[in-house]
């Protein structure tokens, strides 16, 4: 299925070229979108979320490198392994380019077996770098779940205290009068205790949605 392939964004302004490298990485089984030039190719990312951009260094309207500078400046864009292909061999231009956040290089005309391959890279480490942001959201969540749990604890035995105080204190007639009131902060209590438990052995965070633009940690 087309969602299982690894997501390509070749960005070319020569129409042969682009039309060549989007027929290899097709047969190759890749998910491939093509731009001519850097802004079209920032338009396409707007609805196209690729693993690797192979971009032409020389290009109207918007080259490159300055696509390459754009998009590693913008923290959902970073992860996304950019290839340069360019014809300037010269070391000070791969520095510049290493400069702004590219990630490797080809030399043109390229070798469609190397070019694979640094594709296959590629997609490796886009894929490790998603692993270990996830394995580190995970960590951040089991963290703040336990420190909330934790914090949770001291007030509502304190409040236990004070409940069990308020009503020793009461004469029989009155906590008769009070005994629904009671009833009801003490099962309040009851679910907050039971979430400050859930809270401190989280083991296995999920988030699920609750509103149309923001989620929640999902507690069994």
């Amino acid at each position: 299925m087309t969602e299982d392939k690894a997501k390509i964004l070749i960005v070319e302004d020569e129409p042969d070229t682009r039309f060549i490298l989007g027929k290899l990485l097709e047969k190759a089984d890749y998910n491939v979108v093509v731009a001519s030039n850097g802004a079209e190719a920032l338009k396409k990312l707007e609805t196209f979320s690729p693993k690797v951009i192979i971009a032409d260094w020389t290009m109207p309207v918007m080259d490159g490198l300055e696509l390459c500078d754009r998009i590693k400046q913008k923290e959902e864009y970073k992860s996304i392994y950019y290839i340069i292909l360019t014809a300037r061999s010269a070391v000070k231009d791969r520095v510049k380019g290493l400069d702004v956040g590219a990630d490797d290089f080809l030399l043109k005309p390229t070798e469609n077996q190397e070019l694979l391959a640094r594709i296959r890279s590629g997609v490796r480490i886009y894929n490790l770098q998603n692993e270990l942001k996830k394995s580190e959201r995970e960590k951040a969540l089991l963290e703040m779940a336990a420190t909330i749990g934790h914090n949770l604890n001291n007030p509502l035995g304190s409040l236990k205290l004070f409940i069990a105080d308020l009503e020793a204190e009461l004469n029989n007639e009155k906590k008769n009068d009070f005994e629904e009131d009671f009833g009801f902060i003490n099962e309040a209590v009851d679910r907050i205790s039971s979430l400050a438990k859930d809270l401190s052995k989280l083991k296995d965070p999920t988030l699920e949605i609750y509103a149309s633009d923001a989620k929640m940690i999902k507690l069994k």
